[in-house]
């Protein structure tokens, strides 16, 4: 992850949180969630995805949407400036930064 990738990530999730109103983060809280978020991707994900990939199939891959929302549950535990209001506002939050991760993502392509 370079440094340029982390702060856009940063800030991908100071813009999240500051759309949810039950998701609370710090400037600090931001850029280790960042990091934590990336290294969960990385090393837990995969795992949990291969796992509960027949229920991935039966719901057409809505699951995943399930999954995200638990692993968002799970940073806020290890990130002590994160917080989350519940499942619900984690499944919102992940979705909200997703499309801002797309967002940011498609100007990069196009600069």
């Amino acid at each position: 992850m370079t440094i340029i990738h982390w702060l856009v990530s940063a800030v991908a999730i100071l813009i999240a949180a500051y759309l949810i109103p039950s998701v609370e983060v710090t400037l600090v809280g931001a850029l280790v969630l960042a990091v934590v978020l990336a290294l969960i991707n990385i090393f837990i994900k995969p795992v949990i995805t291969l796992l509960t990939l027949p229920l991935n199939i039966v719901t057409l891959g809505l699951f995943s949407l399930v999954i995200n929302a638990l692993l968002i549950m799970l940073a806020a535990m290890i990130v002590p400036g994160f917080s989350v209001g519940g499942f619900w506002m984690a499944l919102l939050f992940a979705l909200v930064l997703a499309l801002i991760n797309g967002l940011f993502g498609g100007m990069k392509k196009v600069a």
